[in-house]
């Protein structure tokens, strides 16, 4: 077989394990890095959000060190080595501001949930404590490695979300934060989105959509 059979019979497959995978991802769900430190760990998250079945990536990037594409993002080889070159499948956009993706969130009609295991002055639950298909839209925001997530952040959320720790150490990397905490909001949300079709709990389908990938 000639190398231009080769790459046809490839792109096939992957347009077959595309429609295969549809199903599967969560509607009106966006994954916020805000101001993240390190290219590794904004790698590491893509690849979270894209193996959970995220629909979107916003990062928040005042520095301007990730292009402004998203054509130029999937070409970006320090995201694609990290990501395991989920960055070629994810939708990925960047802003200036903090304030700039919350203004954008909320013209689109999304709210905004803030991951945070120490926060006054906000209603603030543990993981397994929270309801994540009530929002139609919805924006979870991880904050940096250092300062955690902005004041601005939190106060323009519906609440603050944290996971549960049994230890001495009560803070986990981003990459494994994320990871944690995505799993659960997409398990929500996929079982939900499988019973109703939207989400006002009124029109439930006729046909449940599947919530797990059958084994082969």
């Amino acid at each position: 077989m000639n190398d231009d059979s080769d790459a046809k019979k490839s792109r096939k497959s992957l347009r077959s394990r595309v429609k295969e995978l549809k199903p599967f991802q969560c509607k009106n769900l966006i994954a916020v890095l805000e101001e993240p430190n390190d290219i590794g760990n904004i790698g590491t998250v893509i690849r979270n959000v894209n193996a959970s079945g995220v629909e979107k990536v916003y990062i928040i990037d005042p520095q301007g060190a990730l292009p402004d594409e998203w054509q130029e993002m999937r070409e970006t080889r320090a995201l694609s080595k990290t990501s395991g070159s989920a960055n070629k499948w994810t939708f990925v956009k960047r802003f200036d501001s903090t304030q700039d993706c919350l203004d954008h969130l909320r013209s689109n009609g999304y709210k905004s949930v803030a991951t945070s295991p120490h926060v006054k002055g906000k209603a603030s639950y543990y993981l397994d404590e929270c309801d994540f298909t009530e929002m139609a839209k919805l924006a979870v925001w991880f904050g940096n490695e250092a300062r955690g997530i902005s004041e601005a952040a939190v106060q323009q959320s519906e609440f603050c979300v944290a996971i549960p720790m049994f230890g001495l150490v009560e803070s986990l990397n981003l990459g494994t934060s994320s990871g944690i905490v995505l799993y659960e909001v997409t398990k929500q949300r996929r079982a939900y989105q499988s019973e109703y079709a939207r989400s006002n709990r009124r029109q439930k389908r006729s046909v449940p959509l599947p919530t797990t990938i059958p084994r082969d």
